[in-house]
Formats: C-alpha cells, structure tokens, sequence
C-alpha cells in the first residue's frame, strides 16, 4: 500500500497512543512509562534493541545509558546520529530487574513493532542482540553466528535488508565484541546505498474465503510507531 508521509506518521501517532495504555501483559503494572521509541520516522535504517532498562523506563526513551551512549559513538563513526534513524526494542515496556524477555511478553508486544516497522518503511533493519534477531527471523539461530551477515527478509508486506549485530551492552565490557561490533558497523553505510531490496509483487485482488476467520482471543492487529519521547518527541515527525 502507497501511503504518503503525513499518512504514515498520523498512523504511527495512532500506534503511539494505544501503545501508552497497553495492558496486552503483566508488565503495565511495574513499568512507569512506555518507552515506544524515538527517531526519524522517515528513516532509512532501523535499530532495535531487547528491551527498555531503568534509565528507559525513568525517562520514556529507549537506549539512553551506557548502551545508548556507545551506539551514538558507532553511529558518529559512520557519518551519523540518532536524528538520522529510529531506535525502539522488542519490548516496549521494562522487565522488572532488567531481566530477560519472557515468551508471553515478546508475543503481546510484537505486533507494536512490526507495525512500526511497516510504517516507518526503512531499508535496513539492524537487530540488536538475539531476542530481536531471533523474532525478525522467525528461527533460534543466535546472535554470534549471524552477527555482521546481511539478509533480505520479508516484514509484513515489504522486504528489507536485515543485519544483525551485537547488542552494545554485551560489548561494553568486552573488547573483543566491541571490536567486532564496530568493524560489522562500518558496513552500515554500504548497505544503505544499496536502497530498499526487491519488493514482492501486490497482490492484484484479495481472494474470496468461504467464511471469515476467527480472531484468536486477546489478539488485536498492529498499526504503527512513534518517534517518541513523551508526547514533545511526536515534533520530530
């Protein structure tokens, strides 16, 4: 679907605001805010991350520590900064004790992110770390195998450049993953030039069924992102 640009970010607005009063899982009772996203809503390159930690969840916005400082430092390397991309996470909301991901959660949140991803349209999608590599591939593969190898793969109806790398947390006290971390970074500007992948072919017409199917309980169709910082990032459209 051809949408314009004012289309696409008021349909990310609209994400943005069921988003803040998610209750799809357990975590709405501990977290203080959601933590949506933040960027370029017209970016070309997309990271995403495992989920929101205290700093996140104390000021809404996603890669704020230490992480977030040495992802600006690897973006800076390459020409760039946060204005120039969008950030989110598999999650929008903290795990308590910065745990890990739980099933449940990654199944409740998904569809926010892969709506953001169909709206914002980019080009390459870095995963940051095996939970988001892991789930925009649909296979348990981990990270230290596909880090730095670049894939085309179908997100909801386009295809992108998909490119997985380390998360910056695991590299921050690891210089050898650091290392191997910014050398994968440096070819970010490579396959950005290559522009958007092939895309499959519309589908001319919608085929009849012979009934309407069920929505499983509970579940509820993705719409699209935000930029976000409280409601003063959405000028950032």
């Amino acid at each position: 679907m051809n949408r314009s640009a004012d289309e696409r970010r008021e349909l990310l607005k609209a994400v943005y605001d069921e988003a803040r009063s998610c209750e799809r899982c357990p975590l709405h009772r501990t977290r203080t805010q959601v933590v949506f996203g933040s960027g370029n809503a017209d970016a070309g390159l997309m990271f995403i991350g495992e989920a929101p930690g205290a700093n996140e969840d104390r000021l809404g916005l996603p890669f704020v520590g230490q992480a977030g400082k040495l992802l600006d430092k690897l973006l800076g390397e390459i020409g760039m900064e946060r204005g120039d991309v969008f950030i989110c996470n598999v999650l929008r909301c903290r795990p308590p004790d910065n745990r890990d991901p739980q099933p449940n959660e990654i199944e409740a949140c998904q569809d926010y992110l892969f709506s953001t991803v169909e709206l914002i349209e980019p080009n390459v999608v870095c995963t940051l770390g095996n939970f988001s590599t892991k789930l925009l591939r649909h296979d348990t593969t981990g990270i230290s195998r596909l880090h730095g190898r670049e894939e085309v793969r179908a997100i909801g109806p386009r295809n992108v450049r998909l490119y997985p790398l380390y998360h910056p947390a695991a590299a921050l006290y690891t210089p050898s993953m650091l290392e191997t971390l910014r050398s994968d970074f440096q070819r970010i500007p490579e396959l950005l030039a290559l522009g958007a992948p092939e895309q499959p072919e519309p589908l001319d017409e919608i085929p009849e069924l012979d009934a309407p199917e069920t929505p499983e309980p509970g579940h509820a169709p993705g719409n699209g992102a935000a930029m976000l910082e409280p409601a003063s990032q959405l000028d950032l459209f």
